[in-house]
């Protein structure tokens, strides 16, 4: 097999057969051109108001923050619910893995900030416990 590696600014060219590897050819690497700078765009700038999703609030409370990006595959609390430390509160999917959301503290939920379905970066609020 036949392979281009470029290490500090060299390109070799290697061959490797049953266990060995042995150096075809070596030249300088080079990086393509810049591309030139694009002309300035003439349409109307998008407006303000469709800029940026509205922010979610959130009741008074401690929220449980998604530890991992992933998707929320259930709920297992609703409003009011009350919940003791380590109780799991949500199913979160993670790279093909089912993760148990648990409740950091003992408390009642005093929102759902997620459904399920919903797509969530770490660190977002699920649920906010009062």
């Amino acid at each position: 097999m036949k392979y281009k590696v470029t290490l500090n600014g060299k390109t070799y060219e290697v061959e490797v057969e049953a266990g060995k590897a042995m150096l075809l050819d070596e030249y300088e690497a080079f990086a393509p051109a810049p591309a030139a700078p694009a002309a300035p765009a003439t349409a109307p700038a998008a407006p303000a108001t469709a800029a940026a999703p509205a922010a979610v609030s959130l009741a008074a409370g401690e929220p449980v923050p998604a530890p991992m990006p992933g998707v929320i595959l259930k709920l297992l609390v609703k409003q009011g619910d009350a919940v003791k430390e380590g109780d799991t509160i949500a199913i979160l999917e993670a790279m093909k893995m089912e993760n148990e959301i648990a409740a950091p503290k003992a408390g009642t939920v005093a929102q759902i900030v997620c459904k399920v379905g919903d797509k969530v970066d770490t660190g977002a609020a699920l649920v906010v416990l009062a």
